[in-house]
Protein backbone atom coordinates (compact mmCIF):
# COMPACT_ATOMS: atom_id res chain seq x y z
CA UNK A 1 0.00 0.00 0.00
CA UNK A 2 0.85 3.63 -0.98
CA UNK A 3 1.68 5.68 2.19
CA UNK A 4 0.62 9.40 0.16
CA UNK A 5 -1.38 11.92 0.61
CA UNK A 6 -3.90 11.04 -1.14
CA UNK A 7 -4.98 7.55 0.57
CA UNK A 8 -8.42 7.09 1.07
CA UNK A 9 -8.15 5.92 4.13
CA UNK A 10 -6.87 9.01 6.03
CA UNK A 11 -8.32 11.99 6.27
CA UNK A 12 -4.58 13.69 6.72
CA UNK A 13 -1.00 12.70 5.83
CA UNK A 14 0.24 10.04 8.06
CA UNK A 15 3.03 7.87 7.96
CA UNK A 16 0.75 4.87 9.91
CA UNK A 17 0.75 2.16 7.64
CA UNK A 18 -2.02 0.70 5.94
CA UNK A 19 -3.57 -2.55 7.71
CA UNK A 20 -3.75 -5.58 5.75
CA UNK A 21 -6.51 -5.75 3.43
CA UNK A 22 -7.35 -9.41 4.83
CA UNK A 23 -7.55 -7.99 8.29
CA UNK A 24 -10.40 -6.05 10.25
CA UNK A 25 -9.44 -3.49 12.45
CA UNK A 26 -9.47 -4.06 16.59
CA UNK A 27 -12.23 -1.76 17.71
CA UNK A 28 -12.17 0.29 20.22
CA UNK A 29 -14.13 0.03 23.41
CA UNK A 30 -15.16 3.93 23.01
CA UNK A 31 -15.89 3.25 19.17
CA UNK A 32 -17.59 -0.77 19.87
CA UNK A 33 -20.72 1.07 22.46
CA UNK A 34 -22.24 4.08 23.46
CA UNK A 35 -21.70 4.73 27.50
CA UNK A 36 -24.87 5.31 29.27
CA UNK A 37 -24.96 8.27 30.92
CA UNK A 38 -24.92 8.81 34.24
CA UNK A 39 -28.01 9.37 36.15
CA UNK A 40 -28.32 11.70 38.51
CA UNK A 41 -29.34 11.22 42.20
CA UNK A 42 -29.52 7.82 43.77
CA UNK A 43 -31.94 5.76 41.73
CA UNK A 44 -33.34 3.60 44.73
CA UNK A 45 -33.79 6.46 47.11
CA UNK A 46 -34.81 9.37 44.92
CA UNK A 47 -38.62 10.84 45.00
CA UNK A 48 -40.56 9.06 43.05
CA UNK A 49 -44.21 10.89 42.00
CA UNK A 50 -45.23 8.48 40.13
CA UNK A 51 -45.50 5.59 42.81
CA UNK A 52 -47.11 8.02 45.15
CA UNK A 53 -49.74 8.60 42.64
CA UNK A 54 -50.38 4.68 42.09
CA UNK A 55 -50.74 4.59 45.91
CA UNK A 56 -53.11 6.95 46.20
CA UNK A 57 -55.15 5.71 43.07
CA UNK A 58 -55.42 1.77 45.21
CA UNK A 59 -56.04 3.48 48.09
CA UNK A 60 -59.05 5.54 46.75
CA UNK A 61 -60.36 2.79 44.68
CA UNK A 62 -60.20 0.74 48.27
CA UNK A 63 -62.41 3.30 49.81
CA UNK A 64 -64.72 3.32 47.44
CA UNK A 65 -65.50 -0.66 47.27
CA UNK A 66 -65.37 -0.11 50.63
CA UNK A 67 -68.28 1.90 50.69
CA UNK A 68 -70.26 0.61 48.18
CA UNK A 69 -70.34 -3.00 50.10
CA UNK A 70 -71.27 -1.30 53.30
CA UNK A 71 -74.13 0.73 51.65
CA UNK A 72 -75.71 -2.07 49.60
CA UNK A 73 -75.23 -4.49 52.44
CA UNK A 74 -75.61 -7.35 49.83
CA UNK A 75 -78.47 -6.23 47.93
CA UNK A 76 -78.34 -4.28 44.49
CA UNK A 77 -77.77 -0.81 44.87
CA UNK A 78 -78.27 -0.17 40.95
CA UNK A 79 -82.21 -1.14 41.32
CA UNK A 80 -84.83 0.85 42.23
CA UNK A 81 -85.30 -1.24 45.71
CA UNK A 82 -86.00 1.54 47.63
CA UNK A 83 -88.03 2.99 46.02
CA UNK A 84 -90.08 0.00 46.14
CA UNK A 85 -89.64 -0.71 49.46
CA UNK A 86 -91.02 3.49 50.12
CA UNK A 87 -94.20 2.57 48.43
CA UNK A 88 -94.22 -1.01 50.40
CA UNK A 89 -94.47 1.24 53.42
CA UNK A 90 -96.62 3.46 52.43
CA UNK A 91 -99.28 0.72 51.52
CA UNK A 92 -98.65 -0.95 54.93
CA UNK A 93 -99.09 2.23 56.81
CA UNK A 94 -102.14 3.23 54.90
CA UNK A 95 -103.46 -0.68 55.65
CA UNK A 96 -102.55 0.14 58.97
CA UNK A 97 -104.62 3.26 59.19
CA UNK A 98 -107.69 1.49 57.81
CA UNK A 99 -107.46 -1.37 60.36
CA UNK A 100 -107.16 1.35 63.23
CA UNK A 101 -110.01 3.50 61.96
CA UNK A 102 -112.24 0.15 62.07
CA UNK A 103 -110.94 -0.73 65.78
CA UNK A 104 -111.89 2.83 66.58
CA UNK A 105 -115.30 2.89 65.13
CA UNK A 106 -115.80 -0.23 67.15
CA UNK A 107 -114.91 1.32 70.20
CA UNK A 108 -116.83 3.83 69.76
CA UNK A 109 -120.48 1.83 69.19
CA UNK A 110 -119.32 0.47 72.67
CA UNK A 111 -119.19 3.37 74.00
CA UNK A 112 -122.16 4.86 72.52
CA UNK A 113 -123.85 1.55 73.47
CA UNK A 114 -122.97 1.82 77.16
CA UNK A 115 -124.33 5.77 77.18
CA UNK A 116 -127.57 4.68 75.60
CA UNK A 117 -128.07 2.59 79.10
CA UNK A 118 -127.92 4.99 81.35
CA UNK A 119 -126.93 8.46 80.24
CA UNK A 120 -129.63 10.65 82.71
CA UNK A 121 -130.32 12.82 79.52
CA UNK A 122 -133.92 13.07 78.21
CA UNK A 123 -135.87 11.57 75.00
CA UNK A 124 -135.69 15.25 73.88
CA UNK A 125 -131.43 15.24 74.65
CA UNK A 126 -131.54 12.43 72.94
CA UNK A 127 -133.04 13.34 69.34
CA UNK A 128 -130.78 16.77 69.45
CA UNK A 129 -127.57 14.63 69.54
CA UNK A 130 -128.54 12.50 67.13
CA UNK A 131 -129.62 14.90 64.94
CA UNK A 132 -126.09 16.36 65.53
CA UNK A 133 -124.20 12.89 64.77
CA UNK A 134 -126.06 12.72 61.57
CA UNK A 135 -125.45 16.12 60.29
CA UNK A 136 -121.75 15.73 61.36
CA UNK A 137 -121.44 12.51 59.42
CA UNK A 138 -120.57 9.18 62.33
CA UNK A 139 -124.16 7.79 61.46
CA UNK A 140 -125.26 5.95 58.74
CA UNK A 141 -127.36 7.09 56.26
CA UNK A 142 -129.57 5.44 53.80
CA UNK A 143 -131.02 6.54 50.59
CA UNK A 144 -130.76 6.50 46.62
CA UNK A 145 -127.65 7.14 45.30
CA UNK A 146 -125.32 7.80 42.86
CA UNK A 147 -121.45 6.80 41.97
CA UNK A 148 -119.39 8.99 40.11
CA UNK A 149 -115.99 7.17 38.80
CA UNK A 150 -112.82 8.88 37.50
CA UNK A 151 -109.88 7.36 35.87
CA UNK A 152 -106.65 8.23 34.21
CA UNK A 153 -107.09 8.67 30.04
CA UNK A 154 -103.97 5.66 28.46
CA UNK A 155 -100.72 6.57 28.86
CA UNK A 156 -100.57 6.65 24.67
CA UNK A 157 -104.15 8.95 23.86
CA UNK A 158 -103.65 11.35 21.40
CA UNK A 159 -105.82 14.03 20.63
CA UNK A 160 -109.45 12.49 19.75
CA UNK A 161 -110.84 15.87 17.93
CA UNK A 162 -109.45 18.34 15.51
CA UNK A 163 -107.70 21.72 16.61
CA UNK A 164 -106.60 20.12 20.10
CA UNK A 165 -102.94 20.26 20.99
CA UNK A 166 -101.34 16.34 21.88
CA UNK A 167 -101.19 15.53 25.25
CA UNK A 168 -98.81 16.51 27.31
CA UNK A 169 -98.96 13.83 30.62
CA UNK A 170 -100.29 16.47 33.12
CA UNK A 171 -103.26 15.96 30.90
CA UNK A 172 -103.69 12.39 31.06
CA UNK A 173 -104.01 12.22 35.15
CA UNK A 174 -106.90 13.02 37.61
CA UNK A 175 -106.00 16.24 39.50
CA UNK A 176 -107.33 17.01 43.05
CA UNK A 177 -109.46 19.59 41.86
CA UNK A 178 -111.24 17.37 39.82
CA UNK A 179 -112.12 15.30 42.53
CA UNK A 180 -112.78 18.45 44.48
CA UNK A 181 -115.39 19.22 41.70
CA UNK A 182 -117.13 16.34 41.80
CA UNK A 183 -117.63 16.53 45.39
CA UNK A 184 -118.32 20.28 45.70
CA UNK A 185 -121.20 19.78 43.01
CA UNK A 186 -122.90 16.67 45.04
CA UNK A 187 -123.33 18.80 48.06
CA UNK A 188 -124.80 21.57 45.51
CA UNK A 189 -127.20 19.27 44.23
CA UNK A 190 -128.29 18.59 48.04
CA UNK A 191 -126.35 14.94 48.25
CA UNK A 192 -127.57 13.75 52.30
CA UNK A 193 -123.92 11.95 52.44
CA UNK A 194 -120.92 11.76 50.01
CA UNK A 195 -118.35 8.85 50.37
CA UNK A 196 -115.05 8.80 47.91
CA UNK A 197 -113.79 5.16 48.42
CA UNK A 198 -114.21 3.46 51.16
CA UNK A 199 -114.33 6.38 53.39
CA UNK A 200 -117.64 9.02 54.60
CA UNK A 201 -116.59 12.58 53.86
CA UNK A 202 -117.22 15.26 57.20
CA UNK A 203 -117.16 18.74 57.51
CA UNK A 204 -112.97 18.31 58.13
CA UNK A 205 -112.04 15.61 55.15
CA UNK A 206 -109.65 16.97 53.44
CA UNK A 207 -109.55 15.74 49.69
CA UNK A 208 -105.30 15.98 48.30
CA UNK A 209 -103.52 14.31 45.55
CA UNK A 210 -100.00 13.32 45.78
CA UNK A 211 -99.16 12.93 42.12
CA UNK A 212 -101.25 10.32 40.73
CA UNK A 213 -102.60 8.97 44.55
CA UNK A 214 -104.91 10.20 46.93
CA UNK A 215 -104.63 11.11 50.31
CA UNK A 216 -107.42 10.99 52.12
CA UNK A 217 -107.86 11.06 56.05
CA UNK A 218 -104.40 9.15 57.04
CA UNK A 219 -104.65 6.71 53.96
CA UNK A 220 -103.84 5.80 50.35
CA UNK A 221 -105.74 5.16 46.97
CA UNK A 222 -105.29 4.95 43.48
CA UNK A 223 -107.00 5.36 40.28
CA UNK A 224 -110.07 4.43 39.39
CA UNK A 225 -111.76 7.43 42.03
CA UNK A 226 -115.15 6.46 42.99
CA UNK A 227 -117.47 8.96 44.94
CA UNK A 228 -120.94 7.87 46.03
CA UNK A 229 -123.70 10.10 46.87
CA UNK A 230 -126.86 9.61 48.48
CA UNK A 231 -129.74 12.21 47.87
CA UNK A 232 -132.37 12.63 44.92
CA UNK A 233 -130.50 11.27 42.03
CA UNK A 234 -132.19 13.51 39.65
CA UNK A 235 -130.52 16.54 41.52
CA UNK A 236 -127.46 15.35 42.07
CA UNK A 237 -126.76 14.80 38.24
CA UNK A 238 -128.16 18.18 37.17
CA UNK A 239 -125.65 19.45 39.86
CA UNK A 240 -122.58 17.62 37.90
CA UNK A 241 -123.69 18.94 34.76
CA UNK A 242 -124.28 22.16 35.52
CA UNK A 243 -120.68 22.84 37.59
CA UNK A 244 -118.43 25.01 35.10
CA UNK A 245 -115.66 23.00 37.20
CA UNK A 246 -116.95 19.46 35.77
CA UNK A 247 -118.02 21.20 32.01
CA UNK A 248 -114.00 21.71 31.86
CA UNK A 249 -112.83 18.65 32.65
CA UNK A 250 -115.68 16.82 30.46
CA UNK A 251 -113.57 18.51 27.56
CA UNK A 252 -110.80 16.33 28.42
CA UNK A 253 -112.81 13.37 28.53
CA UNK A 254 -114.13 13.95 25.19
CA UNK A 255 -110.56 14.86 23.53
CA UNK A 256 -108.34 12.49 25.38
CA UNK A 257 -110.29 9.86 27.16
CA UNK A 258 -109.96 11.09 30.94
CA UNK A 259 -112.42 8.81 32.90
CA UNK A 260 -115.64 9.33 33.11
CA UNK A 261 -118.61 7.77 34.52
CA UNK A 262 -121.61 8.26 36.32
CA UNK A 263 -124.26 5.27 38.02
CA UNK A 264 -127.64 5.09 39.64
CA UNK A 265 -127.49 2.44 42.49
CA UNK A 266 -130.15 2.16 43.84
CA UNK A 267 -131.35 2.92 47.86
CA UNK A 268 -127.89 2.57 49.49
CA UNK A 269 -126.46 2.85 52.99
CA UNK A 270 -123.14 4.93 53.31
CA UNK A 271 -121.41 3.70 56.47
CA UNK A 272 -120.81 6.57 59.25
CA UNK A 273 -117.42 8.06 60.26
CA UNK A 274 -115.61 6.16 61.87
CA UNK A 275 -111.83 8.15 62.08
CA UNK A 276 -110.82 10.59 64.46
CA UNK A 277 -112.34 14.04 64.77
CA UNK A 278 -109.71 16.08 66.35
CA UNK A 279 -108.02 18.59 64.91
CA UNK A 280 -104.34 19.10 64.02
CA UNK A 281 -103.34 22.74 63.32
CA UNK A 282 -99.42 24.42 63.61
CA UNK A 283 -98.59 26.00 66.49
CA UNK A 284 -96.18 29.24 66.75
CA UNK A 285 -92.88 28.03 68.17
CA UNK A 286 -92.53 30.01 71.95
Amino acid sequence: MSNSADSPRTGTTGSAPDPAPDSAPEPSPAASRAVPAPVSGDRRGGFRPVRVLTVGVFALAGLLFFTSFTTAKGTNIRTDASLLKLSDLIQERSQKNGELDETNGALRDDVESLAEADDGSTRAQDDKLAGLEKNAGTQKVKGRAITVTLDDAPPDATAKLPGYPEPQPDYLVIHQQDLQAVVNALWQGGAQGIKVMDQRLISTSAVRCVGNTLILQGRVYSPPYKIQAVGDPEKLQQALAEAPSIQNYMVYVNVYGLGWKVTEDGTVTLPGYSGTVDLHYAKPVE
